[in-house]
């Protein structure tokens, strides 16, 4: 298992400075790993939802947990959410004679119901799989094919991390959806789900994608939300302001994981990939998702105007504006929309991503990278790479 140096350095901050931290993300991302880790380190009382006897120790949590010390860690804590108003007494009491580190699933209620529960005493720190600076920069090609999920990045081969990536569709399909309290049918998730692949990267629709599906488009937009709130998919949400053009206010989707937008593709290996129409919007994908971790969700979006102009992220860092293009090309040369969005966004710089190994300035404030020095341009504090 490759070391999560900065997430697991993330978890230990917010531990410190506060009485109830929520660790969350999707299934088999690593959750249990980073907090057994953290656990091991502070001989931690660790509960396990899924463990019948963690489940017995529970039954009357107020009396289980009241008499502990130090670090408690609940793992799966949304198979018992009326755990939270108890962890809300523990986590007023004076002095605090504990500390509390819940791990759960990107479950959508669990998210309000801790907020709700616990307002002012809880932190929440976001998981997902690996990112390039735990992967290491050696490892871009495997990690932007397979995926960052653990057991898919480091399978034996490129075919069992195929059918490792298939079983995780279904089973998120058939038991995990259930488990958000909300009744889709799999069929129905499944159709949307290969038809936001094949939508990655481009603009939302909701009008054709409904047609489509022959769903309502309130429905396909609830469906939508559901795996968002999962976080299998990225809305990407778009800047508009007063620029005297029309602006597009429709959010632009990713699947998060190219892993599974391959597996969902049907793209069968990487030199199918390389000759597959969707590369372009997968590269994109991996690239904007890079960043987006690094930065936050609040500081990104995509610009785009009714007349054609367009930037894949505006960043916002330092108190400064960035814009990034991101071209699986060769050599990426300057476009009408770069000289755009310099001028009407007031862009600080722009930095164009692309799949080669050298970096080339366009202009005074547009500069051509790889994915490995935009770092070096876009200062989000992201650690350096291996």
């Amino acid at each position: 298992m490759l070391q999560r140096i900065v997430l697991v350095e993330r978890i230990r901050r917010a531990i410190r400075t506060n009485p109830v931290t929520a660790l969350y993300g999707p299934r088999r991302c690593g959750k249990t790993a980073a907090a057994r880790q953290i656990a091991g380190e502070t001989r931690a009382e660790y509960f396990d939802l899924e463990d019948p006897v963690s489940q017995r120790r529970l039954v009357e949590p107020m009396t289980a947990l009241g008499p502990l010390r130090g670090l408690v860690v609940i793992d799966e804590v949304q198979r018992q959410p009326d755990l939270l108003p108890v962890l809300r007494v523990l986590a007023d009491r004076k002095p605090l004679r504990a500390r509390f580190l819940v791990l759960g699933s990107a479950s959508p209620d669990l998210l309000r119901q801790g907020s709700e529960s616990l307002a002012g005493r809880i932190a929440f720190v976001e998981m997902g799989g690996f990112d390039l600076s735990e992967a290491g920069d050696g490892a871009l090609r495997r990690l932007w094919w397979r995926g960052g999920f653990p057991r898919s990045f480091l399978a034996r081969n490129d075919t069992d991390s195929r059918a490792w990536l298939a079983n995780f569709i279904r089973t998120f399909l058939e038991r995990d959806v259930r488990e958000y309290g909300v009744e889709v049918p799999a069929a129905v998730l499944r159709r949307l789900w290969n038809m936001l692949a094949h939508y990655h990267g481009q603009i939302w629709n909701a009008s054709e994608i409904s047609r489509s599906l022959g769903e309502a488009h309130t429905t396909v937009k609830r469906h939508l939300d559901l795996l968002t709130g999962a976080l299998m998919v990225r809305q990407l949400q778009p800047w508009h302001e007063n620029l005297g053009k029309r602006q597009v206010k429709s959010p632009k989707i990713y699947l998060r994981d190219t892993g599974l937008l391959h597996t969902l593709l049907g793209v069968t290996s990487f030199r199918a990939l390389e000759g597959h129409p969707k590369i372009g919007a997968s590269w994109e994908g991996f690239v904007v998702e890079e960043i987006v971790r690094a930065a936050g969700e609040r500081d990104c979006y995509f610009w785009a105007t009714q007349a054609g102009a367009e930037l894949d992220l505006l960043v916002m860092a330092g108190g400064h504006r960035y814009g990034v293009e991101v071209k699986y090309a060769d050599a990426p040369g300057m476009t009408k929309s770069m000289h755009t969005a310099l001028a009407d966004l007031r862009l600080k710089r722009l930095i164009v991503v692309y799949p080669g190994d050298k970096s080339y300035p366009l202009s005074d404030k547009v500069v051509v990278v790889p994915v490995a020095r935009m770092w070096a341009e876009l200062p989000l504090g992201r650690r350096q790479p291996r």
